[in-house]
This record gives structure tokens, sequence and C-alpha cells, in this order.
């Protein structure tokens, strides 16, 4: 059985006769607005083969919720490979500064990884999350005064760069002791490796690219192989770990779970701020009660992920054979989870276009995923996106967009996305 072709004359299809102009999950208009794309896949053909990417987009939240709890027919192995080659000149840059990542979490089926999980879950649980609210909160507090004085003396600011970037890299360096490096160059390090494996860069804008990661893995290997980390610590404990068969957790898988971790914990994140703190200063409302209301910034925050969540997709090889809403895909096929269209999904979500703070079927989303591979962090980001929002509220509680959401940068690699500018001033 193959997958339909979507209808060129269907609502918000493109253009006519030209179906899969709509499919450029890179494009411009795509990354803006991809709701129209979404909700065609998903009605028309939700499991459908893009010939563009050589990818099998699965749009349906049912479909893709038994993807994610089936990790031995669709396999992790291919979650972090880059989307667009890499060139030779690439790949030599990247082997002389020893990069290599093998399965270690996100990308990781083997028997090594429900050890791992727990080891990184130990650092994020719930009660791990609540002690640091406090830091969370020191740390907003900081950098939203600084924002505040520089809107005070030029009437505007940008709180991506200044706050909602910044905030979870400060965070996760302080909860995992981690020093010796600026959160700028870690800021850079991350969003590097996201530009490199999960967008489209020219060959030019690779070789870039290539050396600042090379620099990132040097850098966590080092972290990692130091010896100076305390045993109670993260990368202590990466140290002290023992394997299934009881060997000591190799430098190179170490350094992988850290490069997952750390951008993971900081870029993600700092994403879903930036979304979250966009789409409330759009309801002026909403940014008027944010600051006091009981629960209103986690409720804020769910629906945020739920509609519109940084992580856009995800992907999945299939090990075998096997039938996926009405189509059969071959060993091999590479899959790709629409985790963002899932959250949009008419069959679990009542007005699922709109933004509902308390909706109660919120926490169906699928944002963090589900099953074994759920995200640990996901806790630590809840929290974190909460307190930045009630803070920012409250530190610049007369504030509005400088700039038109259309007319902001996008983030929009194959499965992030996020403003990358939040541009505000005084009315």
């Amino acid at each position: 059985m193959t997958t339909p072709a979507l209808d060129a004359s269907a609502p918000g299809s493109g253009a006519a006769g030209d179906p899969l102009g709509l499919l450029d999950l890179f494009g411009d208009a795509f990354v803006r607005d991809p709701y129209p794309t979404l909700d065609a896949l998903r009605a028309q053909a939700p499991v459908h083969h893009d010939p563009g990417t050589g990818l099998w987009l699965v749009s349906r939240h049912r479909d893709i919720r038994r993807v994610l709890l089936d990790p031995d027919t669709f396999r992790p192995d291919n979650a972090q490979h880059a989307v667009t080659p890499l060139p030779v000149g690439v790949l030599r840059i990247l082997a002389r500064a020893g990069f290599n990542i093998p399965p270690a979490l996100a990308n990781n089926g083997t028997p090594s990884h429900p050890g791992l999980r727990r080891l990184v879950t130990r650092f994020f649980n719930a009660r791990r999350v609540a002690a640091a609210v406090p830091v969370i909160e020191r740390l907003a507090d900081e950098l939203l005064t600084t924002a505040r004085e520089r809107i005070d003396t030029s009437g505007s600011a940008d709180l991506f760069t200044s706050f909602a970037q910044v905030l979870p890299c400060r965070v996760l360096m302080e909860l995992l002791g981690i020093d010796g490096v600026s959160p700028a160059t870690l800021i850079r390090w991350s969003d590097a490796s996201l530009e490199l494996f999960w967008g489209r860069p020219t060959p030019s804008r690779q070789l870039e690219l290539a050396p600042l990661v090379g620099e990132f893995h040097q850098w966590l290997t080092r972290t990692v192989t130091g010896g100076t980390a305390a045993p109670d610590s993260f990368v202590g404990s990466l140290a002290e770990h023992r394997l299934p068969d009881g060997e000591p957790l190799d430098a190179r898988t170490a350094a992988g779970v850290c490069f997952f971790v750390f951008i993971a914990g900081q870029s993600t994140t700092g994403q879903l701020i930036a979304t979250v703190l966009r789409r409330a200063l759009a309801d002026p409302g909403l940014w008027a009660r944010v600051a006091s209301e009981q629960g209103l910034a986690e409720a804020w925050v769910e629906e945020v992920l739920r509609r519109e969540p940084p992580v856009t997709t995800w992907r999945r090889v299939a090990a075998r054979p096997v039938e996926l809403g009405g189509v059969e895909l071959p060993a091999g096929a590479q899959v790709l989870l629409m985790l963002m269209g899932s959250g949009s999904d008419p069959e679990v979500f009542t007005s699922a276009e709109r933004m509902c703070p308390h909706r109660p079927d919120v926490r169906h989303h699928l944002a963090f995923g589900v099953g074994r591979h759920r995200c640990p962090g996901a806790s630590l980001a809840r929290t974190e996106a909460a307190v930045a929002l009630r803070a920012a509220a409250r530190h610049l509680p007369r504030l509005r967009p400088a700039e038109a959401a259309a007319d902001a940068p996008m983030l929009g690699l194959l499965s992030f996305r996020a403003p990358l500018r939040v541009r505000v001033e005084r009315p």
C-alpha cells in the first residue's frame, strides 16, 4: 500500500499543481506557519513519503505515540544523524577533533540506555528541580534587571539574546557544576551543533560550523576525562557509571551523553522560553495577569508545548517491514515524527488551534516524547519556562512587542523551531 498524494486544492495546501511545494520543511513559508501543511498531512496523508528528504512523515497523534512506544520496531539509531550530508572536508575537521557520538541517550537503542537514562534522570528529577527554583529565580532576576536597564536607556531590548537564550545555559552550568567556559561559548557551540546536524547549511557554512562542533566535543572530552569532578556531580557520576557488562563508561559515550544533555538543557529550553514569551506578549490580558495569578504561567507553558513546541520533529528508523497508519514501510525506512502537528490533532485536542490555558486534555501532548526515550529534562524545562515567564511579567509589566511576529527571524531546522528575536519596547 502506498501513501496518497496531498491534494493541492485542499485549503492551506499551497499552490495548485505543486502539492510538494508545501513540503519544503526548511522553507520560510513552512517555518513561519507550518499549521496548514501539518493539518493537510494529518487529514490526507498521515504517513507520507517526502521525496525531498527521503523521510516518511508521520503526523497523527496515535501513530506517533505508537512509534515512540515501540522502540524495538522503530529504533532511535538515526536520531542524531546529520540531515544534510557532510562533505569530506567537514568530516576531516570533525575527525581531527576526535568527534564521535556513539549511542548514548536519544540515539541509543542498546542495553546501555536504561542505566544511562537513570543516571541523567537522577539529576533532573522533581526533587532536584524543586530545589533549583531559587537558582532559576535568582538568575532570571539578574538577567531581567539588566534588560530593564537597557529598555530604560534605549527604549527597547531583545529578550531572546539577553534573557531566554542565556537563562537555561546559566542554570544548567550551576546545576551540573560546570565552569571554566563562558555561557556565550557554550551557546555558540550548541547552536553550531544544531545547525550542522539538523539544518540545511551550504557547504561553505558547514565548513564554518564544523570547527565549532569540534571544539565543543574536545571540551566535553576534556571535561569527562579530567578527573577533577566531584563524585556526586553529574560528570563525576558518569566517571563512576558501569555498563551492563560491568565495564566503566568509556569517555566517548560519556561525552555523547553530555553532548545531548547540554544541547537539550540549554538550546531547546531557551527556544521554549522564547516562544512562551512571544506568545504571551501577543496577549496583553495574559501578560498583565501571569505574574500574580497562581498556576497561569505553568498552564501557558503547557499550551505552548502542545501547540508550538521547540522540538518539532524526531526521527526513528524501522528495524523491519511494518504497517503504520495503513501504509507498508520497508525495513530501514527513515521515519520523521511530526511532534508539532500531533499537538493539534482534533482526535485528541478540542479547539486545537486556540491557546486555552488549563485545558483538561493538555497533558496528552507529545512535546517531550513518551515511553523509554521520553525527555529526562522535561520537569526542568517546564519549570524554567514558567519561572522565566512569571519573572519577565513581574519585572517588565508595561511592555509590548516591538515588531510583528511575522518580521522576526525564525530558527527553522528539521527538528527545532523558535523565534530568534523577541524585541520589546515601552508603550
